[in-house]
C-alpha cells in the first residue's frame, strides 16, 4: 500500500487502489452527494470528505430523492445554511431523502430539516449561538465511535431542537441544548455544530466514522488515479491545438504548467506571465526563473499601467441590470467590490491583446488556468447550487470566462482539485519545495491587501460598539459597576466563558480601540464587512493563549466587530476617528511591497516560512498616536500582519506568538516593518476564520 496524502494529523487516509469496487462483475458506486445550501463550508465539507478518499457530487439542493438513487449515491451529507428551518422562503427540498433507505448526516441547518421532516420541532432562539463551546458526546453512537465523551465543536446557529423526533435519540448535548440527533438502525445523524472546521477537534473522525462505518465506504478515491485521469484528459481534450496558460506564479498555476507542458511539450504550451502591478518585490523575475528551470518557457507582459488606469461598469440599479454607470479609474477606487471587477476585466482584456499580439487564432487555442474546485463552487457554475450565497468574490473570475467555460474554451486541469491536492500533485510531479509549498497568493495581489478608502467607516452604531468592546474587555470592572451592556455579554456567553473575561480584565491592562474601517469576515454563513477592533497594552502580554481566546469570543459577544487585532507598541492613547486618504498608487504600493518584502524574509530565514500556511502583510489607513484635540492631520498608514494555519485555506486559526510562532521573530518584524518612512503601527492579526476573512476585502 502506498500512502499520497495524509491528513492533517498526521494519519494516513489513502488505501491501496485507485479503482471502484468490482463485486460479482457489478461496478458498485463509491460517490457521495453533498446538498448544496449555499454555504461557504460547502467546499471544507467537499474537500475533507475527499481527503479520506471518497468522491464527492456537489448537487443542487432541490435535488429528489430518486434521482439521488438513480445516480447511485452512496450517502447523502446535508450542509449548513444561514437560513431557518421555519423560513417560507427557504429553498425548498425532497424530504423523501430521509426516507430512502441512504445513510444521511446533516450539519446543522441539515440537522433541523432532519428532526421536523421525522416529527420533530426546532424552537427559534432571539439570540445567536456562535463559536466553540464544549460538547458531550455518546461516544457509544456509531457517529462518535473512539472519541472522548467531551468535545470541543464550532456552532453558529440561531435555532435549536425543541422536541426530538421520535425515531431519533439525543446522542451529543451543550449544557441544556440537542447538539446531535441519531438513529442507528435508519442511518441518519445530525449534528448541530459544524464538524468540518479546525474548531471543531474531532470533526474529521466524525466524518470518518460516518463515511466508512455508516455508509460502509471502501475510500477508493485516490490522487494518483486522479493524476493520471487529468493528463489523459489534457491529451484528448487539446488534441493538436495550442493552449494559452496564464501563470500568475502560484502555486496552481505553476503545478498546471508543468502539467500542461509534460502532457503537451513545448510546441502546444504558451505560457505567459501578466504583470499587473500588484506584484510582490522582484516576483514576475522570480517566476520566470523558477518555470524555466522545470522547462517551462515563460513569457513575461507588463501589463501594470492598464491596471492601474482601468475601469469597468456596474449596473445603476441591481432591479435595472441594464442601465450601467462607469466606475472611476483602479488607482482612485475605494470600494472592494468595484477594486476586484476592474481588475477581472482588465485582466481579460489583457488576455485579448495577448492573443492578438501573439498571433493565436482564437478557434485554434485554449485558454489554460489553474482553477480550483473550491474557485468554481464560489463562482456559482454547473459544479454548485442555483440558491449559493455569495461569500466570497473571485479575484480573476469574470463574466467573460463564464462565457469561454459555456463555449468549452478554457481548459482547467485542476478544476476538481483542492489547494492541498495540488500541492501533492506538484511534489509528484517533480517540483522543487519552495514551488509547493509557496504561500498562497491571490490574483490581484497586493491590491486586495491595501484598504483603500477616502473616510472613515463610522456607522450610527460605531459609538454603542466601541463602548460594548471596552465593557467585554474589561468585564470584571463593568460587573462590578453594572454596566448598562452587560446583559449583552451574559446573553451569549456561559460561566466558564465570563469567569474568563473576569481573569483577563484582572490580569491584562489591555485598551481597546475600534478602528473606523471595513473588514471583511463571514458570520452566520453570510459576507460581512464590519468593524476591526484594536487590543494594545503597556505590556506585552505573558499568555498569548489569553489573547487569543479573548479574540475569539468578542465577535460572538459584538456581532458588528469581526476582526480583533493586537496593536504593537504602548497601549493606544487617543481614539481613531478619521483615516488618512488612501488609493492604489506608487508610493501607497511601494511602502506595502517593502513590509511585506521584510517580514516575509523574516519568516524564511526564521525557518517558519513552512510551518505557516500563510502569512500576508495589509496596509490601512490608520494613523494611531494622534491627539485629535490638537487637530494633527491623519499622514501615516499602519501594517497589519495575517498569519494563518489552515489545512484548506478556508478555516483555520492565527498562529499564536510564542507557541506557532517565536516571540522573536514577531518582535523582529514588528521592529523593521516600524522603521520604513510613512508606517504608524504594526498590528498583529488574532483572528479565526471564520469570523474573520483570510484576506481583509
Amino acid at each position: 500500500m502506498t500512502c499520497h496524502l495524509t491528513s492533517c494529523c498526521g494519519v494516513c487516509v489513502m488505501h491501496d487502489t485507485g479503482q471502484e469496487n468490482h463485486i460479482n462483475g457489478i461496478l458498485h458506486s463509491q460517490k457521495v452527494a453533498i446538498l448544496d445550501t449555499g454555504t461557504q463550508y460547502g467546499k471544507v465539507v467537499d474537500q475533507l470528505v475527499r481527503e479520506l478518499c471518497v468522491e464527492t457530487v456537489i448537487v443542487p439542493f432541490n435535488t429528489s430523492a430518486q434521482t439521488l438513487i438513480k445516480e447511485c449515491f452512496k450517502a447523502i451529507i446535508i450542509l449548513g445554511g444561514s437560513g431557518s428551518a421555519y423560513d417560507e422562503d427557504d429553498p425548498k427540498y425532497d424530504p423523501d431523502i430521509f426516507h430512502c433507505g441512504l445513510p444521511v448526516l446533516g450539519i446543522c441547518y441539515g440537522m433541523q430539516l432532519m428532526n421536523i421532516a421525522l416529527g420533530g420541532t426546532i424552537l427559534k432562539k432571539g439570540i445567536r449561538n456562535d463559536g466553540q463551546l464544549k460538547i458531550l458526546v455518546d461516544n457509544k453512537s456509531p457517529l462518535f465511535k473512539g472519541l472522548e465523551k467531551e468535545q470541543l465543536a464550532y456552532f453558529t446557529h440561531g435555532d435549536s431542537v425543541d422536541k426530538v423526533a421520535i425515531s431519533m435519540k439525543i446522542i451529543a448535548t451543550c449544557g441544556h441544548s440537542v447538539s446531535a440527533i441519531g438513529s442507528d438502525k435508519l442511518r441518519l445523524y445530525g449534528v448541530q455544530f459544524h464538524p468540518e472546521v479546525n474548531l471543531t477537534g474531532k470533526g474529521k473522525d466524525i466524518f470518518k466514522n460516518f463515511l466508512y462505518d455508516i455508509a460502509s465506504l471502501k475510500g477508493t478515491f485516490t490522487l494518483k488515479s486522479r493524476e493520471i485521469e487529468c493528463t489523459e484528459f489534457i491529451r484528448k481534450t487539446v488534441q493538436d491545438k495550442k493552449v494559452l496558460m496564464l501563470v500568475s506564479g502560484g502555486v496552481n498555476s505553476t503545478v498546471c504548467a508543468v502539467l500542461l507542458h509534460r502532457a503537451l511539450g513545448d510546441e502546444q504550451l504558451v505560457a505567459v506571465h501578466i504583470d499587473n502591478g500588484f506584484m510582490r518585490k522582484n516576483e514576475s523575475l522570480q517566476v520566470e526563473q523558477s518555470l524555466r528551470q522545470l522547462g517551462v518557457k515563460l513569457q513575461i507582459v507588463d501589463a501594470s499601467h492598464q491596471f492601474y488606469n482601468g475601469t469597468t461598469t456596474f449596473p445603476i440599479d441591481k432591479k435595472d441590470p441594464v442601465r450601467k454607470r462607469t466606475t472611476r479609474m483602479l488607482c482612485m477606487t475605494t470600494n472592494p467590490e468595484e477594486k476586484k471587477k476592474i481588475i477581472g476585466d482588465t485582466f481579460i482584456s489583457v488576455v485579448k491583446d495577448i492573443i492578438l499580439e501573439l498571433q493565436l487564432k482564437p478557434e485554434n487555442i485554449y485558454l489554460g488556468q489553474g482553477t480550483l474546485r473550491p474557485d468554481l463552487i464560489e463562482s456559482v457554475t454547473k459544479f454548485a447550487s442555483h440558491d449559493i450565497s455569495e461569500v466570497i468574490t473571485q479575484h480573476d473570475d469574470a463574466q467573460f470566462m463564464h462565457l469561454l467555460r459555456e463555449g468549452e474554451t478554457v481548459l482547467e486541469p485542476l478544476k476538481d482539485f483542492h489547494e492541498e491536492e495540488v500541492r501533492v500533485l506538484g511534489k509528484h510531479l517533480g517540483l522543487p519545495t519552495e514551488s509547493y509549498n509557496r504561500h498562497s497568493f491571490p490574483s490581484p495581489g497586493l491590491a486586495i491587501r491595501v484598504i483603500c478608502a477616502d473616510d472613515a467607516y463610522m456607522e450610527k452604531d460605531f459609538s454603542e460598539t466601541s463602548v460594548l468592546a471596552k465593557v467585554i474587555v474589561n468585564y470584571g470592572n463593568s460587573l462590578e459597576k453594572k454596566h448598562a451592556l452587560i446583559n449583552r455579554v451574559q446573553n451569549t456567553t456561559n460561566e466558564d466563558e465570563q469567569f474568563f473575561l473576569i481573569r483577563v480584565s484582572q490580569e491584562y491592562e489591555l485598551t481597546t480601540t475600534l478602528i473606523p474601517i471595513q473588514s471583511l469576515g463571514v458570520q452566520m454563513g453570510k459576507r460581512t464587512y464590519s468593524y476591526a477592533l484594536g487590543l494594545s497594552s503597556n505590556k506585552e502580554p505573558r499568555n498569548w493563549e489569553d489573547i487569543m481566546e479573548l479574540a475569539k469570543l468578542i465577535p460572538r459577544i459584538a456581532h458588528n466587530i469581526n476582526r480583533v487585532v493586537y496593536i504593537c507598541g504602548d497601549a493606544v492613547q487617543f481614539p481613531v476617528l478619521d483615516i488618512t486618504p488612501t488609493f492604489l498608487t506608487t508610493g501607497v504600493l511601494s511602502t506595502l511591497r517593502q513590509a511585506d518584502f521584510l517580514a516575509q524574509n523574516i519568516l524564511h530565514s526564521s525557518g517558519y516560512y513552512n510551518k505557516i500556511s500563510q502569512m500576508t502583510a495589509v496596509l490601512i489607513p490608520i494613523h494611531f498616536d494622534r491627539d485629535v484635540v490638537s487637530r494633527q492631520p491623519s499622514c501615516q498608514r499602519s501594517v497589519v500582519i495575517r498569519t494563518f494555519i489552515s489545512h484548506n485555506y478556508v478555516m483555520g486559526i492565527p498562529a499564536t506568538p510564542g507557541k506557532h510562532l517565536s516571540l522573536e521573530v514577531l518582535n523582529k518584524m514588528v521592529a523593521e516593518i516600524q522603521a520604513v518612512p510613512g508606517v504608524s503601527r504594526i498590528l498583529y492579526d488574532l483572528t479565526p476564520k471564520p469570523p474573520g476573512m483570510t484576506e481583509w476585502e
